[in-house]
């Protein structure tokens, strides 16, 4: 295990196994949100004891098994400061990504996620202010209709998260959000052909888009074989 005065490069070799997407970017996320306090050396630099380790274990286990949010954490973190046993957390279903072969995945068949502002913050990990700009650029909106936001944003936020350390810059997305709109254009034209018929409409829809999204994911792998 760890020992007392580590740097955070040591910290995060020591849970990449058990948390394959921890950052130091995410380190320093829970740091500024107050999660974790790390003394600082006389240079200056962070310095990590077997404490914070296994502190950054139960919230990032928390997030990973137990999808809670980062007051909930908090809250539970206060409570083992003062030798209290959190209560255990009810199982939460989380939402998945689209896999093209399931059937009726883009008809709403997924666990219900109703989420507020700040727990869509909370539960991704994303600054607010990344949050305006893909709002600005129409990649993250609440539900239609809705104030609250729903496995869509909650999906793009985490992988929003995900990429900025891997170098895509949030302007980038704006891709990603062009190739779908034009899908999605493909899709409505294509469908609108059974528009007399709502039953066979709802059905032709979700059958053309789960066909697009498997060309979608071939041509994807066929550009980067040959690229």
């Amino acid at each position: 295990m760890a020992a007392p005065g580590l740097a955070i490069g040591k910290v995060l070799t020591l849970l990449k196994t058990e948390f394959p997407d921890i950052s130091i970017s995410k380190i320093r996320f829970l740091e500024a949100e107050g999660l974790i306090t790390p003394e600082r050396a006389p240079s200056g630099f962070r310095r990590y004891s077997r404490a914070d380790v296994e502190r950054l274990k139960y919230i990032l286990s928390a997030q990973k098994n137990n999808y809670l949010p980062l007051k909930v954490i908090r809250d539970n973190l206060e409570l083992i400061d003062q030798g209290i046993e959190p209560a255990s957390p009810e199982p939460v279903s989380v939402p998945k990504p689209v896999q093209p072969e399931s059937a009726h995945t883009l008809g709403g068949q997924r666990p219900p996620v109703r989420l507020t502002r700040e727990e869509l913050l909370e539960r991704s990990g994303l600054p607010e202010a990344t949050l305006i700009e893909l709002e600005r650029q129409g990649i993250i909106r609440p539900r239609r209709g809705a104030s609250h936001y729903g496995w869509e944003a909650l999906t793009l936020a985490i992988v929003a998260v995900k990429v900025a350390p891997l170098g895509i810059e949030t302007r980038q997305l704006r891709v990603v959000k062009a190739a779908a709109d034009r899908e999605v254009e493909l899709i409505a034209l294509t469908a609108s052909f059974y528009a007399r018929r709502p039953q066979i409409s709802q059905r032709a829809t979700l059958e053309i888009a789960e066909l697009v999204m498997q060309a979608h994911a071939a041509l994807l792998q066929v550009g980067l074989d040959h690229s």
